[in-house]
């Protein structure tokens, strides 16, 4: 049952943090090299803590 309200937010949430990203590359005008790079990194730790988070909720 929980997993279907994480679920969508943890979707909403990596949203979110993709398009913050992605402003800021824009407003640092930041090299199309880099930017792959910034991404992958900026979205595993999100999942990281998205998935800890989750296994926090079950076990309490």
């Amino acid at each position: 049952m929980l997993l279907f309200f994480f679920v969508p937010f943890a979707l909403f949430i990596l949203f979110l943090f993709n398009s913050l990203t992605y402003r800021l590359c824009l407003q640092t005008e930041m090299s199309n090299e880099k930017q792959p790079n910034v991404f992958r990194t900026i979205n595993v730790l999100i999942t990281i803590l998205l998935i800890s988070s989750y296994i926090e909720i079950i076990y309490t």
